[in-house]
C-alpha cells in the first residue's frame, strides 16, 4: 500500500506541466512599508554545485509523507497557505490587533516578494532542475531564478508575524516552515541555500514592518462612557470601541470618509418588522453570516486566472485587499463609535433577529462596508467580472437586513463608505508600477499578433 501511494504521488507530480508566469520587472514595483526591494538585496550566493548532491539525495529518499508535503505546498501562490491560516486567526480574534496582523502578513509577503525578485534577477541563479539533469521537477515549472526561494520568503514573513501576534502558535508555524522548505528542495525547485536565504529575508522584512507599525493600534484606553438618551446602542460589553482611532495606511484617518449621523430609525424599524421572510431570504442571511465569502472568492479568482503561478501578482492582490480591509475596518469603527447607532432589537425590544446581534453599534454595517469595498477592489483586479462582484456586495448588505441585525440605512451608508475607501486604496495601488508593466506587456503582445 505504501509503495503504491508513493507511485501515485510520483505520477501526479511528474504530470505537472504548468508554466509559472515570470515578471522580471516586478523587482521595480513600489513597496508599502520598506523603502524598496533593492535596499534588501541579499549578498551573492555561493556556488551551487556542492548542493546538487543534496537535492538528488532528497529526491531519491522521497516517501509518501514527503510527497504529501510537496503537493500541499504546490497549491496556490507562495503565501496561499499562510493567508488561509491568518484568515481563520484574525476573523475570530476579538482583540485589538487582528486586522493589523492580517494586514502585516499580506503586506509583508508582498514587500518581501518584491525584494526577493530584485535579488533573483541580480544573480540569476539557475533552478536545481535546470542545473543538473538528474534532478526532477515536481512542481509548476518556473523560469524565474532560484535564489532566494520565494516560498521560503513567504514562510519567513508568516512565521514572524504569526508568532508575534499569536505567540502560542510560534512552534507550530516554525515546524510548518521547515516542512515547506524541505518540500521545495525535494520538488527540485530550490537549493538548500535558496530556502535558508529566503526564510531569513522574509523574517528580516517582517520584523522591520512589525516595528514600523508598532504604533498603528491606539494605546489610548476607552473611558467607558456611552452616550445618554434614546437611539444609542447600549451593551454590557462594547467590542473594540477605540479601533476607529487606529492609524490608517492609505486614508488620512479613520474619520476621512465618516458619514453623517444616523436618522431616527422609526421608519427603518417599521420596514424591518413588516418584512416577510422566505426560505431564500433566510438562506441568504445565514449564508453570509457563517461564511468568509470574500476571502474564499479572492483565492478562487487567483486560481481561476492562474495568478497563483505569478508570485508578485498574487502577493500584490493579497496585500491590496488586506490594506483595504484594515483601513475599511478602522473607518467603519470610527463611525460606529462616533454615533453609537442603536440595533433593531434595542430600538424595539419585542423584535427578535434571525442571528445573534454583535456586541457593538450597528451604524454603519461592517459586513456591508467591507463587502462593498471588496467588490470594488476585485473589480479593479478582475474588471470583466465587475457586475458579479457588485451583485454579491448587494446580496451581503441585504443579508444583514434579512438577518434582523441591521436597519437598511446601516447598510446603505456602509456601501457608500466601502466604495470611498476602495477608491482611495485603488488610487494608491495604481502608483506601484504593476499596472504600467501589465499595460506594456499587453501592447507588446498586440504588436506581435499584428506582425
Amino acid at each position: 500500500m505504501k509503495k503504491s501511494l508513493v507511485i501515485l504521488f510520483a505520477v501526479a507530480a511528474t504530470a505537472i506541466q504548468l508554466q509559472a508566469q515570470v515578471e522580471p520587472g516586478a523587482r521595480n514595483w513600489k513597496t508599502w512599508f520598506i523603502s524598496s526591494g533593492k535596499d534588501y538585496r541579499l549578498k551573492a550566493p555561493s556556488a551551487y554545485k556542492d548542493e546538487i548532491a543534496q537535492v538528488v539525495s532528497k529526491q531519491k529518499a522521497l516517501d509518501s509523507a514527503a510527497w504529501q508535503q510537496i503537493i500541499y505546498w504546490n497549491a496556490g501562490a507562495p503565501g496561499y497557505r499562510w493567508q488561509t491560516m491568518m484568515t481563520g486567526l484574525w476573523t475570530s480574534d476579538a482583540g485589538p490587533n487582528g486586522a493589523l496582523a492580517n494586514m502585516l502578513l499580506s503586506v509583508g509577503i508582498y514587500d518581501a516578494t518584491i525584494a526577493a525578485w530584485d535579488t533573483k534577477y541580480a544573480y540569476n541563479r539557475p533552478r536545481p532542475y535546470a542545473a543538473d539533469s538528474r534532478i526532477k521537477i515536481y512542481a509548476p515549472r518556473s523560469e524565474s531564478p532560484s535564489y532566494p526561494c520565494v516560498y521560503s520568503v513567504a514562510a519567513g514573513v508568516a512565521t514572524t508575524v504569526i508568532a508575534h501576534f499569536y505567540p502560542s502558535m510560534a512552534d507550530s508555524v516554525n515546524h510548518m516552515a521547515q516542512r515547506l522548505m524541505q518540500s521545495r528542495i525535494a520538488a527540485g525547485t530550490a537549493f538548500p541555500s535558496d530556502t535558508r536565504a529566503g526564510f531569513e529575508l522574509g523574517k528580516i522584512i517582517a520584523e522591520k514592518e512589525i516595528e514600523y507599525t508598532k504604533d498603528f493600534v491606539t494605546k489610548t484606553p476607552w473611558d467607558g462612557k456611552t452616550p445618554e438618551g434614546p437611539g444609542h446602542w447600549k451593551g454590557k460589553f462594547a467590542m473594540l470601541p477605540m479601533a476607529g482611532h487606529n492609524k490608517t495606511v492609505v486614508l488620512d484617518s479613520g474619520s476621512q470618509f465618516r458619514p453623517g449621523p444616523p436618522p431616527d430609525f422609526a421608519n427603518d424599524m417599521a420596514e424591518l418588522k413588516n418584512y416577510k421572510q422566505t426560505f431564500g431570504s433566510m438562506s441568504n442571511a445565514l449564508f453570509y453570516a457563517s461564511n468568509l465569502f470574500w476571502d474564499d472568492l479572492l483565492n478562487k479568482k487567483i486560481f481561476e486566472y492562474n495568478l497563483y503561478l505569478n508570485p508578485p501578482r498574487a502577493a500584490r492582490l493579497y496585500a491590496i485587499t488586506a490594506i483595504g480591509y484594515y483601513d475599511g475596518f478602522v473607518a467603519c469603527w470610527d463611525a460606529k463609535y462616533t454615533y453609537w447607532g442603536i440595533r433593531p432589537n434595542q430600538y424595539d425590544t419585542t423584535f427578535h433577529s434571525l442571528v445573534p446581534t454583535p456586541p457593538f453599534p450597528g451604524y454603519p454595517s461592517g459586513h456591508a462596508a467591507l463587502s462593498s469595498l471588496s467588490a470594488e477592489l476585485y473589480s479593479y483586479f478582475f474588471p470583466a467580472e465587475q457586475a458579479f462582484f457588485r451583485q454579491k456586495a448587494k446580496d451581503v448588505a441585504e443579508s444583514r437586513f434579512q438577518a434582523g441585525i441591521h436597519f437598511r440605512t446601516d447598510n446603505e451608508v456602509a456601501v457608500v463608505l466601502g466604495k470611498k475607501v476602495a477608491a482611495a486604496v485603488i488610487q494608491r495601488a495604481r502608483m506601484d508600477g504593476a499596472d504600467d508593466e501589465l499595460t506594456a506587456a499587453k501592447r507588446k503582445a498586440a504588436s506581435v499578433k499584428k506582425q
